[in-house]
């Protein structure tokens, strides 16, 4: 099957003509034009990561859209799951093409489309018809609230919805030395963790905080901690600097006492700084050996009282599997869940797999109600930028 190939400069020139809540449309009148589509549409993953939410090309908003198609175990999940693209036939004789649509590891949902008749040619040009959709969303997502919007199929406390909002915009990130994926729940009704990430040239930085509190005054404790340490991040200060400014703000401002693990991860060597204000151990999956890190515990931030926050050292190797959570992952009934065994038989997994595994063990665990917020980030460390490609591990397909 013949079809022009996809022009890239004039796709994003009709993207950003469009309102910023059309995306969908533009790659449909584009997909239309060169090879006849039909029947295109975008679905992304709701919040709570259960459902998913379809756009579709014809205009529609997210309040006049289908209902939300449960996620588990839907040809959906594969896709998303394996990162491939998916092909079968309908009733009708044409093909139903379901398509990833991911940035730097960001899984935003996927992209279906019908189609009379198609070749790898065909597949492929939909495949990169897809990957720039997921740039044209990250951009027009900024302008809109018809992402967020779709996203809400279950009631979103206050708390939560300014939580999400201190959150990074994309909860999985690759680059060549790594990979990283995050995780909270209740998504729906969080009140006090957060963790952050952010990449320049030489650094990987994380944190992983939890406020102490309930509902609105944790997420406004999170809200003054984690912009205290954006705030020294971005001036160039180090773990330690970082965390005593966090620590004074929290004190001049009587807000409470939050602890949490500050990370500084060089991208040349793999050695990581850290400082651990009085949060859990993170654990390391390396081989088959999955153990706690022996790090020396420093006072919470806020704690009143001579604090000298130390600066730590952890020597990361390709192929180290590194678990950052806070105590909702291990308090309680989630203490039950032998986050060990499920680290090593989700070894082969995407850090964005492992951490739906894991959070969802916790949630069955709990039977569903957490009473405290449980937040896990997962980093896999591939090596330094000279032998990344050769050392990162095989992923499994599902």
């Amino acid at each position: 099957m013949m079809g022009e190939d996809l022009e890239l400069g004039e796709l994003l020139a009709a993207a950003e003509a469009a309102p910023p809540g059309e995306s969908v449309e533009v790659v449909a009148h584009d997909l239309q034009k060169r090879f006849g589509a039909e029947c295109v549409s975008f679905l992304f993953v709701d919040l709570i990561g259960e459902r998913l939410v379809r756009l579709t090309a014809a205009g529609s908003t997210a309040e006049d859209a289908d209902e939300p198609i449960e996620l588990l175990g839907s040809v959906y999940d594969r896709v998303l799951q394996s990162q491939r693209q998916h092909v079968e036939a309908d009733d009708q004789g044409s093909r139903r093409v379901i398509t990833p649509v991911t940035n730097r590891g960001d899984r935003i949902g996927v992209l279906e489309v019908t189609l009379q008749a198609c070749d790898d040619t065909v597949l492929r040009q939909v495949r990169e018809a897809a990957h720039a959709l997921a740039y044209i969303i990250v951009t027009d997502r900024r302008f809109t609230d018809l992402y967020h919007l779709g996203r809400r199929t279950t009631r979103t406390s206050l708390a939560a919805e300014i939580q999400h909002q201190l959150l990074p915009s994309a909860p999985c990130c690759e680059a060549d030395e790594f990979t990283l994926a995050a995780g909270l729940i209740p998504a729906d009704d969080i009140g006090g963790d957060t963790y952050d990430y952010t990449l320049d040239r030489d650094t990987l930085h994380l944190s992983i905080t939890d406020a102490m509190g309930h509902d609105t005054d944790s997420a406004l404790l999170a809200t003054l901690l984690v912009g205290a340490l954006r705030q020294s991040r971005r001036s160039g200060c180090d773990a330690v600097k970082q965390a005593n400014h966090a620590h004074q703000t929290l004190l001049s401002h009587h807000r409470g006492l939050a602890t949490g693990q500050l990370l500084c991860v060089d991208l040349d060597t793999g050695l990581c700084e850290l400082v651990n204000a009085g949060h859990p151990r993170p654990l390391r999956l390396r081989g088959d050996t999955v153990e706690e890190v022996e790090l020396a515990a420093n006072l919470p931030f806020g704690v009143a009282g001579p604090s000298s926050y130390r600066l730590q050292e952890l020597q990361l190797l390709p192929g180290d599997r590194l678990v950052l959570l806070t105590d909702g992952m291990q308090e309680r009934d989630a203490a039950a869940v032998d986050l060990a065994s499920i680290m090593r038989e989700t070894r082969a997994l995407h850090p964005r797999e492992a951490v739906r595994s894991l959070t969802g063990a916790v949630l069955e665990a709990c039977y569903g109600h957490l009473k405290d917020d449980a937040t896990i980030l997962i980093l896999d460390w591939h090596g330094s930028r000279d032998r990344a490609t050769r050392s990162r591990p095989d992923r499994t397909r599902l």
